[in-house]
Formats: C-alpha cells, sequence, structure tokens
C-alpha cells in the first residue's frame, strides 16, 4: 500500500460495496424494508458478506501503485454481474411498487460504477 491518493473508481464501488453488502448483515429487517421480504434472509446475509468481501477486495487494490488486471476485472465484472440481476430481477417482479424501484437504482450505481471503470485509464506508477 502506498501514501498515494486512492484510485476513484475501485475505491468509490468499494465503498459502495462494503456499505450495502454488510446492510442486509447488520439490519435485515431495514434492507427488506427497501428491497422487499426476503425468503431466506440467510442468502440476502451470505450474499451480503460476498459483496463486502469485493468491496474491501476493491479497496485494498484502489491504495496500490499500480492498477492490475484482475483488479480491473474484479470491479468490471461485479458491476456487470450485479447490474444484470438489479434488472432481471426488477423485471420479474409482478407490480411497480418501491422495491422494484430499489432494484433499477442499484443498476443505476452498477452502470456507474462500470463508467468508471470504462472512461478511467489504468493507474500505473513507476
Amino acid at each position: 500500500m502506498s501514501n498515494r491518493h486512492p484510485n476513484t473508481a475501485p475505491f468509490t464501488q468499494g465503498v459502495f460495496y462494503v456499505v450495502t453488502g454488510l446492510w442486509p448483515i447488520i439490519h435485515l429487517r431495514s434492507f427488506e424494508a427497501v428491497t422487499g421480504r426476503k425468503k431466506e434472509g440467510w442468502l440476502a446475509k451470505s450474499m451480503g458478506g460476498l459483496i463486502a468481501a469485493v468491496g474491501a477486495a476493491l479497496i485494498a487494490g484502489s491504495l496500490e501503485k499500480r492498477e492490475s488486471a484482475a483488479l480491473r476485472v474484479l470491479g468490471m465484472g461485479s458491476a456487470i454481474a450485479l447490474g444484470v440481476a438489479d434488472l432481471v430481477f426488477a423485471k420479474q417482479q409482478k407490480t411497480h411498487n418501491r422495491h422494484q424501484k430499489a432494484y433499477y437504482a442499484d443498476a443505476a450505481a452498477e452502470g456507474a460504477a462500470l463508467a468508471g471503470w470504462i472512461i478511467a485509464k489504468p493507474r500505473a506508477f513507476n
């Protein structure tokens, strides 16, 4: 790690993932109030843990001197996978409600994360 400023794309995405990933673990009831009732609370918590772990890796990678290809794949791939999952789930909802809007909003956030990776030049310091 270095004392340099973090790389914005992975750092921002990482913070977002840590916060949103820990949310169902810390307070499932408020998470369900926004995203809808979950049949399997343990699954929402498990996915949250995985998302938080990806976020922690993105934050750690954002502080490295040289951006690795693996960091780019992790950031872009997770944004695509989660964004597509949000869109598919939202479309499957039988009624238009606030829960569906939460999934569309998250898909937009994933799109913004992906755009951040696309417009950012890979970071390399010698």
